[in-house]
């Protein structure tokens, strides 16, 4: 075969192969690449390029827009893999906010431990709270130890700022204190607090048969919590009982919960969903985590 042949050769299989993949991409992807679509042309276009000419095909979205009165200017644009889990979870979740199937939470789980690399489950050890997709609202900080006020809860001056009008709960989380005192206050105690959320663990199938068993089972149980609105995710601990019923929500979070969330807009209350992390060595760290890719 001569050169020319050769090369017309390779050229219609790299043709056949492009088309392979940009086929794939859109149809695996088509949700978030419709993301795009409310940018000006030029925009989605580079960004369909690029989506197409990567081997981990990722989207690219904008992560900051200047607006005047005559057009819409992005200044800077990503490769964010958020796209992709927003995608995936608005897929298999539905439209209200409800008790999850177990078909759905079956969805949910392999989404979140395929993404996040990490064992996720709505159930683990044979105990589920009442539910794993919920709304949650904003709780307040916990005493870690006796003497613990607002004066003494940050570790430094631009925590206090953030969240010192938050303000202390008045009374102790579910487990009481954290520490017995300052002096015992260990890192893992200051995570604790800083990333708890309170579930309705009096509500959980099974629990008024087996009050002392859940209790211990609860216990600064490891989860991960996800708003799958923006695809924030943060591994956090169950630190309180909560709240009631009657309050129209089904979880708080920590002020730091919340805000790394962006759950603090003006109601306070958003959906996320909620779900166990088997971790029997401790050995995934609490606070915001990032896809793994």
């Amino acid at each position: 075969m001569g050169d020319s042949s050769l090369f017309q050769d390779l050229k219609t299989k790299f043709s056949q192969k492009h088309e392979e993949i940009k086929s794939s991409v859109i149809e695996k992807h088509k949700n978030s690449l419709a993301l795009i679509t409310n940018y000006p042309a030029q925009l989605s276009a580079g960004v369909m390029g690029a989506a197409l000419l990567v081997t981990n095909t990722l989207p690219i979205l904008p992560t900051q827009s200047l607006v005047d009165n005559k057009s819409m200017t992005v200044e800077s644009s990503v490769l964010n893999p958020t796209g992709f889990l927003i995608s995936d979870l608005q897929k298999v979740l539905p439209t209200e906010v409800r008790p999850l199937t177990l078909d759905e939470e079956k969805n949910v789980s392999e989404i979140l431990s395929r993404d996040f690399k990490m064992p996720i489950s709505a159930e683990l050890q044979g105990i589920r709270l009442n539910r794993s997709y919920g709304l949650i609202g904003a709780e307040q900080h916990l005493a870690r130890y006796p003497g613990d006020t607002m004066a003494t809860h940050f570790q430094n001056a631009d925590d206090s700022q953030k969240y010192y009008s938050s303000g202390m709960a008045p009374g102790l989380g579910a487990w009481g204190y954290f520490a017995p005192s300052s002096y015992d206050l260990t890192q893992e105690d200051i995570d604790r607090e800083k990333y708890y959320i309170a579930t309705q663990t009096f509500l959980a199938p099974g629990f008024d048969e087996n009050v002392y068993k859940y209790i211990t089972f609860f216990k600064h149980r490891k989860m991960l919590v996800v708003n799958p609105e923006n695809g924030h995710a943060m591994v956090v601990v169950i630190g309180d009982a909560g709240p009631g019923k009657s309050t129209g929500k089904h979880l708080g979070g920590s002020p730091e919960v919340m805000k790394y969330l962006e759950r603090v807009d003006g109601a306070k209350k958003g959906p996320v969903l909620y779900f166990f992390i088997d971790d029997p060595e401790d050995e995934i760290p609490l606070g915001p985590i990032e896809i793994q890719r």
